[in-house]
């Protein structure tokens, strides 16, 4: 499961406080927009689709990426993929399996003459690779090692070619999503890779931590998906062409997808990529709440539909920083607020004064609803309130009980200060260009001021952020969430494996970085980590239910998360693109191999 970071699903205040800034931005849309009419008029003779990004890529190395980087199900495959209606799996570059009646062998047999986007055959010695060499490898962090752990002691898989077209995962005991792991993380090339994977740089790190970065010559960034590389220009787009030897035909033998040209536009806020869409530059627009109301209105001008797909498989949340290990000597977070975010009240305080319901109204106007688990609602893991979850309501007075309770003050200007009269201040940051977020911060700044506290609100680059959270680990508090993985709960053991690459609140040193002393994992942290474990292991759905019921019990009553808001999934799709089978699940493209592009 990769961090999110939504740049796409960021989601009308007052209507005209937010549509005079979209008109006075929109000549700067308008100039912009003419370097885009001539990437367009160069391809005139080439189908293509044009969608937008709020970020450059940090990296087009997919195990060493922790955001949701589009590119990657773009360029990349593996053995089984999932339907995005159903959910279900189905036949990739796997043509079939069978699964052993002790559910811990797996074999999967390869379709014929499969290749590589280069033209060079994709083998079984590619699929041993991407696992043993790769995903295995104590020496590259990735998330997709964090959920092929097995089991307490984390053992991995054995993968064992068979034969030509035959290769086995063993399991050293059962485990239960093991073919949709298996089978869906995406392959990558042994021809193209095997060097950076087999030594070492002068830092004497394997080299493959920094292969195939954004400075990479595109004809070197090998993959098997729809599409391969074409360019990339940052701060203005990534463009795809059509991969000449994915696997897949039409009914006629046409090679697929129908598409010729994948465009990424890098835009630097929401409201530019809502003024492109809406001058005709964009194909495909993640439609934010804030903006349903005015992009509705259009639908028909702008021969386009909406899609509604219900909640989407995401979350929202805000979280401090909980790690009181040191680099070198130096804490992490400052000792003084470090004792504060590890106060059990006054996180329940924080989860109790912020005012969901409002941003619900004012943000999303009204679509979406008060998120609580971590855990999406399609799931038939998902524990509702009604079953038990606990839930924290909109309640400012709870909430200075809460921090009275635990030894906090309130000055004579009603400053909140603890027992030491450290007046109670700290840092908020997200992703710049992400209006969603930044209202929510701003708001959350508001609801914290009515008790006491003051918050230092700091949008920032989005790549500036991925390196505070991943590598140097030097922030205090955060307004993110979390997307993928879809109804399986184990997709996120890599959040809540207390040595988990994305156990953001509590984030241990990964390889290749400096080591962190005195690192301190909470008894219920640990249960987490371990009822996830044990989840991975049982066979049994009804057992399972129970298991994950209680996670989000135990994440609910120590909240290393607040969640906030689940929206709505929208999208608004030009209606010349034919084929679109929207879901939450699946998104606009998850079919993108059989789309077309008709008549506009």
């Amino acid at each position: 499961m990769k961090l999110a970071l939504l740049p796409k699903l960021c989601w009308l205040n007052v209507y005209w406080r937010k549509l005079l800034p979209i008109l006075l931005v929109s000549l700067t849309v308008l100039l912009s927009s003419c370097n885009l009419a001539q990437f367009q008029s160069q391809g005139t003779q080439l189908t293509q689709l044009v969608e937008a990004e709020i970020s450059d890529p940090k990296t087009f190395n997919s195990p060493m990426s922790n955001e949701a980087n589009p590119v990657f199900g773009l360029i990349l495959e593996g053995l089984v993929s999932t339907n995005g209606i159903t959910g279900g799996l189905e036949p990739a570059l796997a043509e079939s399996w069978d699964i052993s009646d002790d559910q811990q062998r797996i074999t999967f047999t390869l379709r014929e003459g499969l290749q590589w986007s280069d033209g060079q055959p994709l083998t079984v010695d590619d699929v041993v690779f991407s696992f043993n060499d790769i995903y295995f490898n104590p020496e590259i962090p990735s998330g997709e090692s964090d959920i092929l752990r097995v089991g307490k002691d984390g053992i991995f898989p054995s993968v064992v070619k068979l034969d030509e077209r035959r290769v086995e995962f063993r399991s050293p005991e059962p485990f239960a999503p093991l073919l949709r792991y298996a089978g869906g993380i995406p392959l990558l090339p042994k021809h193209a890779l095997a060097d950076d994977v087999f030594s070492t740089g002068e830092d004497g790190k394997l080299r493959f931590l920094s292969a195939w970065g954004t400075d990479t010559p595109p004809q070197e960034i090998i993959g098997s998906g729809p599409f391969r590389l074409l360019s990339y220009q940052p701060a203005e787009r990534v463009v795809l062409e059509k991969n000449p030897y994915y696997w897949r035909k039409d009914a006629q033998g046409n090679g697929l997808p129908y598409i010729e040209r994948f465009v990424i536009q890098i835009v630097d806020s929401v409201d530019t990529e809502l003024m492109q869409f809406r001058s005709g530059g964009l194909d495909i627009l993640g439609v934010p709440a804030n903006y349903f109301m005015l992009i509705k209105r259009e639908e028909k001008r702008g021969d386009f539909t909406i899609y509604n797909g219900g909640s989407t498989l995401s979350n929202s949340f805000l979280t401090f920083n909980l790690n009181q290990g040191k680099r070198q000597g130096k804490p992490l977070v400052d000792p003084i607020k470090s004792r504060w975010f590890n106060t059990l009240e006054f996180r329940r305080a924080m989860a109790l004064a912020i005012d969901r319901q409002t941003m619900i109204t004012n943000i999303y106007q009204g679509i979406g609803e008060p998120q609580n688990s971590p855990i999406y609602r399609q799931s038939p893991y998902y524990l509702s309130p009604q079953a038990g979850l606990p839930v924290y309501s909109y309640d400012p007075k709870a909430a200075k009980a809460l921090l009275l309770e635990a030894g906090f003050k309130y000055s004579e200007s009603q400053q909140l200060v603890d027992a030491d009269g450290n007046p109670v201040r700290f840092t908020l940051i997200t992703n710049a260009g992400n209006k969603t977020r930044e209202a929510m911060g701003a708001q959350i700044k508001q609801d914290l001021a009515n008790i006491g506290i003051t918050v230092d609100f700091q949008p920032v680059a989005f790549n500036t952020l991925v390196a505070k959270l991943s590598d140097t680990l030097d922030w205090e508090a955060h307004i993110l969430g979390f997307s993928g993985g879809g109804v399986e709960p184990d997709s996120a053991r890599n959040i809540w494996s207390v040595n988990g690459t994305l156990h953001a609140f509590n984030q241990g040193a990964q390889p290749g970085q400096d080591s962190l002393e005195g690192r301190i994992v909470s008894d219920w942290e640990e249960k987490i980590s371990q009822l996830y474990i044990a989840g991975s292991q049982e066979l049994d759905e009804n057992k399972r239910k129970a298991i994950y019921a209680e996670t989000q019990k135990l994440t609910q009553e120590y909240v290393p998360f607040i969640y906030l808001v689940n929206p709505l999934a929208l999208s608004a799709v030009r209606n010349h693109i034919e084929g679109i089978k929207f879901s939450a699940l699946g998104g606009s493209l998850w079919n993108i191999y059989e789309l077309k592009i008709g008549e506009r």
